[in-house]
């Protein structure tokens, strides 16, 4: 075997255990190890954050649908802190304050972790909720993420996003198939001790776990890890529903995807700590196999692409694996082409989603490297 071969063999291996290997074994694992989680009858004094950058068309109907949650009113409190906004948000939100409504306003302009620094100082819950200014709980969602909180060993505890997608694009059922795959991760990592990635949109902190953080870092990801730092768990909740507007312009997907991971990328990078196998045991390996090599994938299939070439005269199965991946990045591109002209082949829409994520990541990377970092941005459109 050549070294071409064995570069080959060696790259496509880590690809399979990136995407069918790693979720493979955490379902065998967790039948194996199952650490179940002692849920109860809790209802705590919470706080529920939600910062907002011109956020007029979607704020008023979010506290709307927080203050209808079925959930005791004396124990539930929202603060809304404007970023800095130039629109309505403000004189919408001070129409809904009241006792169980505070607002704040940050400025200048500082970005979603610094508004949330600023309104978890100045929270009175036990347990802190984060949500999104476009995010739309079920009504019993509170009262599910709060139950895990019975048990002691909880410090962290995120719920199932479910993107509404009324125009059938191929970016929204890319990100309903995307969320399917991740919940289906976290489910079985929550059985395994705690998951690696959280929905920024319905996620609950004890308020004694939360450590301010820089105004670059990714809270849905810095936070949770270090509540594990902390010897907390971090769970899954799949019955506490959120719903949100997936994106339908692959521009704006592919905005947040890059940005969520250059963000991501700085945080692995601070708190290599956990990598510490000695230390986490578990949760390092998922952390390597869960989020740090899905990062580096797009490298990985680059290379994968290369070095088939160079290997197409050497055997037949060669020129079946290359003519495989051009027709899967042939797919990619004509599911480009067809959703820039708002046409709609389902047969496209995963291919296409899938080389959007990665390239993003490539994109990211290449700012990492640069030193580039991302306090601020325009909020998600629908």
């Amino acid at each position: 075997m050549s070294a071409l071969e064995a570069a080959f063999i060696g790259v496509l291996i880590t690809l399979t255990y990136i995407y069918f290997g790693y979720p493979f074994s955490v379902l065998i694992f967790s039948k194996w190890i199952r650490k179940e989680i002692r849920r109860g009858e809790y209802a705590p004094q919470v706080t529920i954050v939600i910062s907002a950058f011109n956020e007029e068309g979607s704020i008023g109907e979010t506290i709307r649908n927080k203050l209808s949650l079925n959930y005791p009113e004396k124990k539930l409190e929202i603060i809304v802190v404007s970023d800095g906004s130039t629109d309505r948000t403000d004189e919408i939100v001070k129409s809904f304050i009241s006792s169980n409504v505070r607002f704040f306003r940050q400025e200048p302009r500082g970005g979603k972790t610094s508004a949330l620094n600023l309104a978890v100082r100045e929270a009175k819950g036990e347990i802190i909720v984060f949500s999104d200014a476009n995010s739309i709980y079920d009504r019993e969602a509170l009262r599910h993420l709060m139950s895990n909180f019975n048990d002691p060993t909880i410090g962290y505890v995120t719920g199932k996003m479910i993107y509404a997608n009324p125009d059938g694009s191929m970016i929204g059922d890319g990100c309903s198939a995307y969320m399917k795959y991740e919940n289906f991760l976290r489910s079985k990592e929550t059985l395994i001790g705690s998951i690696v990635g959280v929905d920024g949109g319905i996620d609950a902190v004890k308020k004694e776990l939360y450590r301010p953080m820089m105004p670059h870092q990714l809270p849905d990801f810095v936070l949770p890890l270090s509540v594990v730092q902390q010897g907390y768990r971090v769970v899954y909740e799949p019955n506490a529903l959120l719903k949100e507007q997936a994106l339908s312009a692959a521009r704006d997907e592919y905005k947040m995807r890059v940005r969520v991971s250059l963000r991501s990328l700085w945080t692995l990078m601070e708190m290599k700590s956990l990598f510490n196998l000695f230390r986490y045991g578990w949760f390092s390996w998922q952390l390597f196999s869960h989020k740090l090599l899905r990062y580096a994938a797009f490298g990985l299939m680059l290379a994968l692409y290369v070095l088939n070439g160079f290997l197409l005269g050497d055997h037949r199965i060669y020129q079946l694996f290359f003519f495989l991946q051009t027709l899967f990045h042939t797919g990619s591109y004509i599911g480009y082409l067809l959703q820039t002209k708002k046409w709609d082949l389902r047969l496209f829409y995963i291919p296409f989603y899938f080389s959007l994520i990665n390239i993003a990541a490539g994109h990211a990377f290449l700012k990492f490297l640069k030193g580039e970092k991302q306090a601020l941005w325009v909020p998600r459109k629908g």
